[in-house]
């Protein structure tokens, strides 16, 4: 039975209400009609209220996804004649989200009784440890203006971004989103994209690629280079002007970006089948291998004087007669 825990909760209260609660207490044990009904309306008030709490936060999504649609498409009619800014759309219908999402769960906290002074009291009393929690979070916010103002890239732009390299898909409130060659979704806050390198491949007109070949060293480089020289004018994508250039076998052509890829892999196969057609032949790796016998260095002429066996000493035969 609970009763007895809840009485020895009433105990610990102070004396004015530790009173008060006994009161009700045995109004309530004695089946006072009035505090029951009392007690089923407070219950049922607030099961009223956290209803419509469920219901303005549904709508609270509902409306943020509806507000954030809203204003990709006014900027798309803003920006028609300059050409559609898919960068400002996604960063700006982002914050709206967001800011609607902010709005809605301030309405719910009020509907279930919690005043918004309370709720500034809390956060001002707390500002220190809430700043901390949200220092990532604020440092991304102010991250992403500052690459909506600067604009490195824009939305469709090839760029590598601390080491990983994909397609801007999106730049929202707390992060950028690419898509790398794998097809895969690569998600980089925008503190770290602002506070890091970013390389564009998309920003230049023109992209010079450099193709690196190995020939046997028995062939002639002078028809190798004229070979790879070749090749690249023999592709129109490849421009005129820089004209290509071969220095110790490495390619160097400069092509479209929007095809540079394309042209690229067409430049090696093509290279690897004319010097093939040429007679060249790819080296392959060689190893020289040495072997060499252990070999003691001469001994000197005294240490060999001294390692000498001694010689055998002749006794002399005596001439005289032997005694009998």
């Amino acid at each position: 039975m609970p009763i007895p825990y809840l009485a020895a909760a009433i105990k610990t209260l102070p004396p004015p209400t530790l009173a008060v609660a006994r009161v009700r207490l045995s109004d309530l044990l004695s089946g006072d009609t009035e505090l029951w009904r009392n007690l089923l309306t407070s219950i049922g008030d607030f099961a009223v209220n956290l209803l419509i709490a469920a219901v303005i936060l549904a709508l609270t999504l509902w409306a943020s996804g509806l507000a954030a649609r809203a204003v990709r498409r006014a900027i798309a009619r803003l920006t028609r004649s300059s050409g559609a800014d898919t960068t400002l759309q996604s960063f700006l219908a982002s914050l709206t989200r967001w800011g609607v999402i902010v709005i809605g769960v301030t309405a719910v906290l009020q509907q279930l009784g919690i005043r918004e002074t309370s709720i500034l009291a809390v956060l001002g009393a707390a500002s220190l440890a809430v700043g901390l929690a949200l220092q990532g979070a604020l440092s991304n916010v102010a991250a992403g203006v500052m690459i909506l103002i600067l604009r490195p890239y824009r939305v469709g732009d090839v760029v590598e971004i601390n080491g990983r390299a994909g397609t801007v898909k999106a730049l929202e409130l707390f992060g950028t989103l690419l898509s790398d060659a794998d097809n895969l979704d690569v998600f980089v806050p925008n503190s770290k994209v602002f506070g890091d390198v970013i390389i564009n491949y998309s920003t230049p007109a023109n992209r010079r690629m450099e193709l690196t070949f190995r020939i046997d060293y028995g062939d002639d480089l002078d028809q190798a280079l004229a070979v790879l020289l070749d090749c690249a004018k023999a592709d129109k994508r490849v421009l005129a002007k820089p004209p290509p250039d071969a220095v110790t076998l490495a390619l160097h052509a400069w092509a479209p970006v929007n095809v540079y890829w394309d042209v690229r892999f067409e430049m090696i196969r093509r290279a690897k089948l004319a010097m093939d057609a040429a007679g060249f032949v790819v080296p392959y790796p060689h190893q020289v291998s040495l072997e060499r016998k252990e070999h003691a260095p001469p001994k000197p002429k005294a240490a060999e004087a001294k390692t000498a066996a001694p010689r055998a000493r002749k006794t002399p035969i005596s001439d005289a007669p032997s005694q009998s």
